[in-house]
């Protein structure tokens, strides 16, 4: 449609290669009782080849095979960071393809976290996806496939007609649409949200941003349940809880701080407050500009991220909850009578040791992993909390930069952020159950 044939035979040769890959692979059998930890290699397997077959074509926008593998990295795994210097003068179709690799990657972690990755208990009970849930994964897999499909199609059709609706061009509207929802980020323009000339239309990003950041699920369960079920929905009290209290202390912070209009840090402290919790990393200001507070508060949103079931990053609301309301249960504790019988619970349900632990490891894992890379950035002479900025922001997979993320940057620390963006987008535990030596030498459970 744009002319841009020498890039556009590329993803051609792409496209039509993987398709009759994966037609060739659906026709292997598949045992019925996969297991977990199965699950998972296939679908790390998955996240690692999509970059490294979009590399090519991407090559095609005047990308070295480092950048090019970089951008598709950011793109699958819905980060948003980038080392191009300039988006001037890319082809429309090199821009199509980042916004839908995006969109494809948002869609793929949500079927593939939600369906094939979370076994029944406490979180699938919030999600709804337990009173279904098959002998099997794949099963389970193909039947909330359907759904999220649909609701992720309906959302972002409805996301394209707001922004024409604010002013935005359609080739914008789709491309914003497709990374606001994904919570991706990437924007056709150098300036991000700077780029759309309607302080309407930048608003619009971010209310879809946060609506990508809600369990797509609850959407589901909304529709058929009434829509009281979103209000009802603690996970999402979380979230928009967390989204307001980062709003205004980075608003706070813009006025008292760096000297802004509170018109203007109010403005600005929503915009980027609510895009950092919803991890799509959206910016409508240069943040390498603003003070130590406003980075610290949005470093918090993005570590702390949206909801379980949604394409947002970060650790997931519902998981700082149960830590809270563990930490609450300690403080009862110690005032109660010594024969009182205390349990954790959220929305009436009993946590069980085994999802404390998993989340416990979660959260642990997470800082494990930020401080190792933040000591990567450090031993080469970046500053201190600008390093733990761009760290959390690929590992939160959030893509909000303070300007470390460049076509200058290390090579060596371009495949930190890398491989950050890789851990964040399937979680850490994940990763380390693939890189686990019994998931690919141990023996099979034995099923009845």
């Amino acid at each position: 449609m744009f002319g841009d044939f020498r890039v556009s035979i590329r993803y051609a040769v792409v496209a039509g290669s993987v398709f009759i890959l994966g037609a060739g692979l659906t026709r292997l059998k598949t045992h019925r009782g996969i297991q977990s930890n199965e699950a998972m290699a296939v679908t790390a397997a998955i996240f690692v080849f999509s970059p490294l077959v979009l590399s090519w074509p991407s090559m095609a926008a005047g990308l070295g095979f480092a950048d090019a593998l970089f951008e598709t990295i950011s793109g699958v795994t819905t980060t948003g960071l980038s080392t191009i210097e300039t988006l001037t003068c890319k082809p429309k179709t090199f821009l199509f393809s980042r916004a839908w690799m995006q969109w494809i990657g948002g869609l793929g972690i949500v079927v593939l976290s939600v369906a094939a990755m979370i076994e029944p208990g406490l979180a699938a009970k919030r999600l709804d996806i337990s009173e279904d849930y098959e002998d099997d994964l794949i099963g389970s897999t193909r039947t909330n496939a359907r759904r999220i499909f649909i609701i992720y199609t309906i959302l972002t059709a409805v996301s394209m007609l707001l922004l024409v609706a604010t002013g935005a061009n359609w080739f914008e509207s789709m491309l914003y649409a497709f990374a606001a929802v994904s919570t991706g980020g990437f924007s056709p323009h150098d300036g991000s949200l700077q780029g759309l000339g309607s302080y309407f239309s930048r608003t619009m990003v971010i209310i879809i941003s946060m609506a990508g950041g809600v369990s797509l699920i609850l959407y589901g369960r909304a529709y058929r349940e009434g829509w009281k079920t979103l209000a009802l929905d603690r996970q999402l009290q979380g979230f928009i809880g967390a989204g307001i209290a980062a709003t205004a202390l980075t608003a706070f912070f813009l006025w008292y701080q760096d000297g802004f209009h509170w018109k203007s840090a109010l403005q600005h402290g929503m915009l980027n407050a609510l895009s950092a919790q919803s991890t799509a990393g959206f910016a409508s200001t240069d943040i390498s500009q603003v003070g130590d507070g406003a980075k610290v508060t949005l470093i918090f949103a993005m570590a702390a991220g949206g909801s379980i079931g949604s394409t947002a990053g970060g650790i997931k609301i519902f998981r700082l909850l149960i830590v809270f309301r563990l930490l609450l249960l300690v403080l009862q504790r110690a005032g109660a009578p010594p024969n009182a019988v205390l349990e954790a619970r959220i929305s009436g349900r009993r946590l069980e040791a085994d999802e404390i632990q998993g989340v416990l490891c979660i959260i642990v894992a997470f800082i494990g992993f930020v401080a190792i890379s933040w000591f990567f950035f450090i031993a080469l002479g970046h500053e201190p909390l600008d390093s733990l900025f761009e760290v959390v922001s690929a590992l939160g997979t959030a893509g909000m930069t303070t300007g470390i993320t460049s076509p200058g940057l290390h090579p060596l620390l371009k495949g930190v952020l890398c491989f950050d963006m890789l851990l964040g987008r399937l979680e850490i535990m994940a990763w380390l159950v693939v890189f686990y030596p019994g998931t690919w030498w141990g023996r099979r459970r034995q099923y009845s």
